[in-house]
């Protein structure tokens, strides 16, 4: 992995009101690392990734994406949020929800071009959903579904892909089937994610950011029992049998 750095965060606070979300985030990301965010409800990180890209700004600290602020590089990022706000009975195909990841690179009055097209129809190829372009969406399974979000969120070329929670929706046989697309996709590119499938995710992390306010970061990648503890605040035991996952303990609330 090379040693640069593509996202710095020194120091941020984060607050709704007085309410206080995040305090003193302190970590880094290193060009193509597999970077998971784990913690409980409630506990910041879909404002750690809102942070990350932009769509927010810090009350104190510095964030740095690919050496800028988040706002100067969006056209470099990919993003696909937990809850995609589609109306699902709106007539459009496959093919038209990708080619909307386009739109940053051509704006909203200026027609797709065979650029456009060529590149979509490579990433739905590589997704596995190009015999599906002419489908409506409302049609496909959850899991297809999402394919196609990734589709557009690839659409852009990212250098770092950002995820909240890729699998909520999606049925648990292709759970896997996801992680497995990212983990192709993290040989081009650095993927950030969201999840709470410990036992999934513990099989391609390089880098685990756990999150509870604060900010515990583990650049190797691995689980322990003490990040899941500070995480969600309970006792917790790792049992491994071929696919590594979770038990929490019975304990007070």
């Amino acid at each position: 992995m090379s040693s640069e750095k593509v996202i710095e965060v020194e120091h941020v606070y984060f607050s709704y009101g007085s309410t206080p979300i995040l305090e003193d985030i302190t970590f880094s990301v290193e060009k193509g690392d597999f970077c998971v965010i784990i913690g409980p409800n409630g506990g910041g990180k879909t404002t750690l990734l809102k942070l990350l890209l932009g769509i927010i700004k810090p009350k104190k600290g510095i964030i740095k994406i690919l050496g800028k602020p988040p706002y100067a590089v969006r056209h470099r990022l990919g993003y696909l949020p937990q809850y995609t706000d589609f109306n699902l009975s709106f007539p459009i195909s496959v093919m038209d929800v990708a080619l909307m990841g386009r739109l940053n690179k051509r704006g909203l009055i200026k027609r797709f071009t065979e650029e456009d097209r060529k590149k979509v129809e490579e990433i739905l190829k590589m997704l596995g959903m190009w015999e599906y372009r002419h489908v409506h969406v409302g049609r496909l399974s959850g899991g297809q579904r999402q394919r196609v979000f990734i589709a557009r969120a690839l659409a852009t070329d990212p250098e770092i892909l950002f995820l909240d929670e890729p699998t909520a929706g999606v049925d648990p046989e292709h759970e896997t089937g996801v992680y497995e697309i990212l983990k192709e996709l993290n040989k081009k590119m650095t993927i950030v994610v969201i999840t709470h499938d410990i036992g999934v995710i513990s099989r391609y992390a390089r880098s685990i950011a756990c999150v509870n306010r604060r900010l515990v970061f583990h650049e190797e990648g691995k689980i322990t029992k003490e990040m899941l503890e500070m995480a969600y605040e309970c006792p917790v035991d790792l049992v491994a049998h071929g696919i590594p996952h979770r038990v929490l303990p019975e304990h007070e609330k």
